[in-house]
């Protein structure tokens, strides 16, 4: 499989500038996972890290799921790896799949990107109760960046781990 990424616009508006770096990142995750065997995804950097290339699409189907459902939803919905709210066991991907995985993954995208598509302006809120805190969608979208382009980084050294593949 090989992913296609589109390079973000160099003069858009706000709302579509940040749909589109997200979208970017997202596809770069998936870029990082190209060609790769089940075995492979779940190779684990380093003891007594979990972390693996399928933990972390793992682990970004939960903070989609989050960031767009349950704060900006409102969705009353469990995560998917944890019994209790907890972002860390995603990373195990022990005995995961990367058809069980990436579907999850792509389910919660495609969830974010009709939540965030239906939002009339990126002023819309949502309450995150771990801040205790009310948060707009534009603050949600920048996260969701933040948090692909920082794993996308890990994704790099895993991937250059399992087969010396580097860049972008």
């Amino acid at each position: 499989m090989t992913t296609e990424r589109v390079g973000p616009p160099l003069r858009a508006g706000e709302r579509e500038t940040l749909r589109a770096y997200l979208d970017f990142h997202r596809a770069t995750l998936a870029m990082k996972c190209d060609g790769l065997s089940d075995e492979c995804l779940r190779r684990q950097s380093m003891p007594p890290s979990t972390l693996s290339l399928l933990g972390l699409v793992r682990h970004m189907a939960e903070v989609e799921r989050t960031w767009f459902r349950r704060v900006i939803n409102a969705e009353d919905i469990p995560f998917v790896w944890s019994d209790n709210r907890d972002f860390q066991a995603a990373y195990d991907a022990s005995a995961a799949t990367r058809s069980e995985a990436f579907d999850a993954w792509q389910a919660e995208v495609e969830h974010s990107r009709r939540i965030e598509q239906a939002a009339v302006s990126l002023d819309v809120t949502g309450h995150f109760p771990n801040w205790g805190e009310d948060v707009s969608l534009r603050l949600v979208m920048l996260h969701l960046i933040h948090e692909y382009a920082r794993h996308n980084g890990h994704a790099d050294f895993l991937r250059e781990g399992i087969d010396g593949t580097v860049g972008a």
